[in-house]
């Protein structure tokens, strides 16, 4: 593949990433809300699951769609190694930010959400792309 190829298909791999990682936003906020104004959860712990439930959403899209060419069947190992990576990453990353932009900067928590999902995304493409769905 030459160099004008491969980073085409880079940029086809990273808009195909960020739409299902608007799936997974709407997933994640959706919980969010639900957790926290329906069922009166903290905002962390609802932060928490909210995450987890878009790791897994955005784990079940990436391996049908945007790795869909790196594809190994659906492992168990490569959702593994999806949740102990970009989900530990992500789960951490926001609990920690939406700590920091609720409690101490006063921020609404569904904008606080919206905010710490954006600041991990690049971090999470490049584990995914380099580590969880690596070309074999």
């Amino acid at each position: 593949m030459s160099g004008r190829d491969s980073l085409r298909a880079s940029a086809v791999r990273w808009l195909k990433f960020n739409a299902v990682g608007a799936g997974g936003i709407a997933v994640q906020l959706l919980a969010l809300a639900g957790l926290k104004s329906g069922f009166q959860i903290n905002y962390l712990l609802a932060t928490a699951l909210a995450v987890e439930a878009a790791v897994v959403h955005n784990y079940l899209w990436h391996e049908r769609f945007t790795w869909a060419d790196r594809a190994s069947g659906g492992s168990w190992l490569r959702f593994a190694k999806f949740n102990l990576t970009t989900g530990i990453f992500s789960i951490l990353g926001n609990v920690l930010l939406m700590r920091i932009l609720v409690a101490d900067a006063g921020l609404n928590y569904f904008l606080a959400n919206i905010l710490t999902i954006a600041s991990c995304s690049a971090v999470n493409y490049l584990v995914s792309d380099r580590f969880v769905f690596e070309e074999l």
